[in-house]
């Protein structure tokens, strides 16, 4: 008998990223079918109810009450899964120290412990997080607003407003951030430098900032200005105070940009304010093409590997390993936790002659199903397949159900992977996907992988490498790397 139990907490908060975590942690135990911990907006009550979690009582909870809901198999078991609920909610959170984190419940009382602090990182349900984004301004902190679906004209006069005050306000759906050596959010741990790095695209700085980490360079900042920014709507209004910034900042020496395709308008401006800056810039415009006149401290770089390679002075080390043999299948299919690394990817093939369709947006493209016999890329972290589940950077397992259906499939010679460590990612994300090969196999598909991370990252880059080699993953050095290896592959 299936059932269905919910407990609301009234006026209970708590990091998404951490109620995903638990969520992950009660839908495996025995007995569960699906789990979710979710505030109690609309949208997500919405979500909740799709996924045939949500009764009588969660229906009932307000936009600031945490809704606990799951499905089991009986009654035992979901009793038993409420239960350890309740215990992941209660225990304390701890800090990296181990000591019990500290965590203030109001922007202000946080203020009047921290006086000194200048940043504020807002990570609440999307209907509440230009509000708090608006708090944080008023009392002269830069924000970082992790949350996504904030509507276009908050985000805009959110923008205003810092710049007006003569601050920064990065995203919303920002996801990575530098910032003086501090990793921020889904970031990694990567030397000080003298590189600055300012992108839409929370991927697209891990991949750069880590490879010139494993250069041998390091980063002064990494700033994130979320997915929009170079909209023609919002105008770049982060992207040129970002440029600001680095500019006055003694410890950058030059600056990569990265973003896709911008608004011809928008691009202009940004390029024209970085040929008033005194220092170098890379430019990398995924899928896009620069017009007009380059100025002379910009030089373009078409991939995110090409603007590593351009800011540290020099090409990276190529794969020089041994190629499998063919398993007969033409096709590629790529599962991608990144969207950038999904839209890097395609943009390789798509130099290379081949057809590649995705539902990563930027590129002209075809989405998968609309071209026949073409190679096919998914971003698995699009809201289509992370409404009311964590993001595959947080939970690898996303990728199973459609790895293995790969793995089936005999027009598949290649399958393209990314694997991305750092702070806030899982902790063992080479693992579990060596768990979920379980051994590649001569007749199959060849994988292809590239690991986005350094060696001071939390899950430790080489450890993770060799869990891949072991498991007969081919690792190429960067994502635009493992692109073309993968069309070795099928074309050998």
């Amino acid at each position: 008998m299936i059932v269905v139990l919910n407990e609301v907490r009234r006026g209970f908060y708590l990091d998404s990223v951490a109620l995903m975590r638990i969520s992950r942690t009660i839908a495996a135990l025995p007995g569960v079918e699906e789990a979710g911990l979710m505030i109690g907006t609309p949208a997500n009550k919405e979500i909740l109810r799709e996924a045939r979690v949500l009764g009588d009582i969660g229906a009932q909870a307000g936009a600031g009450d945490l809704v606990i809901a799951l499905r089991a198999g009986d009654a035992a078991a979901a009793e038993a899964a409420m239960a350890e609920a309740r215990r992941q909610l209660d225990r304390p959170r701890r800090a990296a120290t181990g000591a019990a984190a500290w965590q203030p419940r109001t922007l202000r009382r946080a203020v009047q412990q921290m006086p000194d602090a200048n940043l504020a990182l807002i990570s609440v349900p999307g209907d509440f997080a230009a509000a708090e984004a608006r708090k944080a301004l008023r009392r002269g902190l830069n924000v970082m607003i992790f949350s996504d679906n904030v509507p276009l004209e908050q985000e805009v006069a959110l923008k205003r407003e810092a710049r007006d005050l003569g601050l920064i306000a990065m995203g919303p759906d920002c996801g990575t951030a530098i910032i003086a050596g501090v990793p921020i959010a889904f970031a990694n741990a990567v030397s000080p430098g003298d590189i600055g790095i300012i992108g839409a695209s929370g991927t697209g700085i891990q991949e750069v900032s880590c490879l010139i980490a494993n250069g041998g360079r390091g980063i002064s900042h990494a700033i994130g200005t979320g997915g929009r920014d170079l909209s023609a709507e919002v105008g770049g209004i982060t992207t040129l105070a970002a440029i600001d910034l680095l500019d006055r900042d003694p410890a950058t020496r030059e600056i990569v940009l990265i973003s896709k395709p911008p608004a011809p308008e928008i691009a202009e401006r940004v390029l024209a304010r970085a040929a008033d800056s005194p220092k170098p810039f890379t430019v990398c415009l995924i899928g896009g093409a620069a017009k007009g006149q380059r100025p002379a401290n910009v030089r373009f770089a078409g991939t995110l590997t090409e603007a590593a390679e351009s800011a540290l002075g020099r090409k990276l080390d190529a794969y020089r390993g041994p190629l499998p043999k063919p398993g007969g299948g033409r096709l590629i299919r790529g599962l991608f936790c990144g969207g950038t690394l999904c839209s890097e990817a395609q943009l390789v093939l798509q130099r290379s002659g081949e057809a590649a369709a995705s539902n990563t947006a930027g590129l002209a493209r075809a989405l998968p199903g609309e071209l026949r016999d073409a190679h096919t890329l998914i971003d698995l972290g699009d809201d289509a397949f992370t409404r009311g589940r964590p993001h595959p950077i947080i939970e690898p397992a996303a990728r199973d159900a459609p790895l293995r259906e790969a793995m089936a499939d005999s027009s598949v010679g290649a399958i393209l992977l990314d694997v991305i460590l750092g702070w806030g990612a899982h902790a063992d994300p080479a693992g579990q996907l060596s768990s979920a090969l379980g051994g590649v196999t001569r007749n199959g598909p060849a994988v292809v992988a590239s690991v986005v991370g350094t060696e001071a990252d939390p899950q430790v880059r080489s450890v993770q490498m060799r869990k891949l080699t072991d498991a007969g993953v081919i690792l190429a050095p960067s994502n635009a790397a493992a692109a073309a290896l993968a069309l070795e592959c099928v074309k050998a």
